[in-house]
């Protein structure tokens, strides 16, 4: 039933359209060490008390929602942190950046063959400017002292979950917990122990990042020891975002979570 509950006030928040988060996040620009513009979107916990320090989300939309206009990386995920109940259950820092329609987060388009995104991706991909600026964006949100450091989540569907997989990996001592949603990541890349929890998503009958993608990573992550949970749902496609958001537990199980 809760279940049930919890994926009506999903699909009724998704269905009102960006409109509604548009008036929930606050609109923000932040400038990187490098000069570099970074748009991006933020939620503040309901009634703040000063002194104390609360969780980080950070959500890396898909290639879908890139762009200039600072609205279309809320299309996905923003209704689930708007949703009363968890915005009072689970009061947290949100932050939505977008990536430039030019951009793909954690690689060079150039870098992207084909749709075998776990075998063709880099081992040595270099650091982008957006990933840069990203990371600092968080260092800010951490300097202000508003933030448990210990509590910083990072999530991403899609370019999003591949972009998790990046920031995980250039930064081990950075995140408690990584979502990535049919992501995926060169498994070479993964040389030691994480001490970032995972859960993992994909659809076995996706055509846009296969499923064999998040296998790999899992595969990879189970042989050295890492805690992570992989959740793959049999003939879904590449949209498994809202089935992975509509799990009973995908809150809380992201909210226990601390380094």
């Amino acid at each position: 039933m809760k279940r049930i509950l919890f994926s009506l006030a999903l699909a009724l928040m998704t269905g009102a359209g960006i409109l509604s988060a548009q008036e929930g996040f606050d609109r923000n620009t932040f400038t990187s060490s490098t000069g570099y513009t970074l748009l991006y979107r933020s939620l503040d916990p309901l009634q703040a008390k000063p002194g104390r320090k609360y969780p980080l989300v950070l959500f890396l939309h898909g290639a879908g929602e890139r762009g200039t206009d600072n609205e279309l990386q809320l299309i996905h995920g923003s209704g689930m942190f708007l949703n009363p109940y968890n915005r009072d259950r689970f009061p947290a820092y949100v932050v939505f950046p977008q990536c430039p329609p030019d951009g793909f987060w954690a690689y060079d388009p150039s870098v992207l063959k084909g749709n075998d995104f776990g075998r063709y991706l880099p081992a040595d991909a270099p650091l982008t400017e957006e990933i840069r600026s990203v990371k600092e964006l968080i260092d800010s949100y951490i300097a202000s002292g508003k933030v448990d450091p210990k509590r910083i989540y990072v999530m991403g569907l899609s370019m999003g979950g591949m972009a998790t997989f990046d920031l995980v990996l250039r930064y081990p001592d950075l995140f408690a917990a990584a979502v990535p949603i049919c992501g995926a990541v060169n498994p070479d890349r993964i040389t030691e122990k994480p001490k970032t929890k995972f859960r993992i998503f994909h659809g076995d009958a996706d055509t846009a990042v296969l499923v064999d993608a998040s296998r790999a990573a899992y595969r990879k992550l189970t042989s050295l020891g890492a805690k992570v949970e992989y959740t793959e749902y049999p003939g879904a496609g590449h949209g498994v975002w809202n089935m992975a958001f509509s799990e009973p537990d995908f809150f809380s199980w992201l909210f226990r979570q601390h380094r």
